[in-house]
């Protein structure tokens, strides 16, 4: 009942952000924030090095992004990078980027993929080195790859990943067609914005004292 209700609730939130535009046409070259003068350092970010060797450091998962946000030279560009550290057993909770699909490639350790379409099929892989699986715009999906595995995460799913292993790290690399593909986690939406208690309940078919359960996990996360 409770993958049902996940579910229903993805595809709902797939169909509304589906909507949003991604990033616009720019008529020059590149753009340059003002006050700045574009050399070779401008194209250039460093900031990935460390998220790449291993497991995090100070939680079970984290995210090392190169956006627009992080690296400017990436405005107008429609492109940006994200670099995923899962600890094992880590999980990054299931969450939707509104503009844009995300293409994953796992550089360490292992994960698997799946869809669920709007028929509430599950499409379930194991992927293995140099392997590719594309996931069709608006369905709902999550991912668990093995090394070398490539993953396409289409524009405005729900999705999540998670390093099963319980011993060894898994990193991942995702890239994004938008320089600020945004993401919007499930969890935290859901049971850390103060939607009232009794409407939670009743559209997940439990009672008080689970979601109240749930949003005490969400705010502390």
């Amino acid at each position: 009942m409770a993958s049902y209700a996940w579910a229903i609730l993805a595809i709902v939130l797939a169909t509304l952000l589906g909507t949003h535009a991604g990033d616009p046409d720019i008529t020059s070259d590149f753009i340059v924030p003002d006050g700045v003068t574009p050399d070779a350092d401008f194209f250039t970010f460093k900031g990935l090095k460390q998220a790449l060797r291993g497991a995090p450091m100070d939680a079970a998962f984290k995210a090392t992004k190169a956006s627009q946000v992080e690296f400017p030279a990436l405005m107008g560009q429609s492109v940006s990078y994200a670099v995923l550290q899962f600890a094992p057993g880590g999980i990054n909770p299931p969450h939707t980027h509104p503009r844009s699909a995300e293409l994953l490639l796992v550089v360490q350790g292992w994960l698997q993929v799946g869809l669920v379409d709007s028929n509430n099929t599950l499409f379930a892989q194991t992927l293995r080195t140099g392997d590719m699986f594309v996931f069709p715009r608006g369905l709902v999906h999550f991912q668990l790859l093995r090394t070398g595995d490539l993953f396409v995460f289409p524009k405005g799913l729900v999705h999540f990943q998670v390093n099963k292993d319980p011993r060894y790290p898994a990193v991942a690399l995702s890239a994004f067609g938008s320089a600020n593909a945004g993401t919007v986690s499930l969890p935290k939406t859901l049971f850390g914005t103060g939607i009232d208690e009794d409407i939670l309940a009743k559209s997940f078919k439990t009672d008080a004292q689970t979601i109240d359960k749930l949003i005490s996990a969400a705010t502390m996360g």
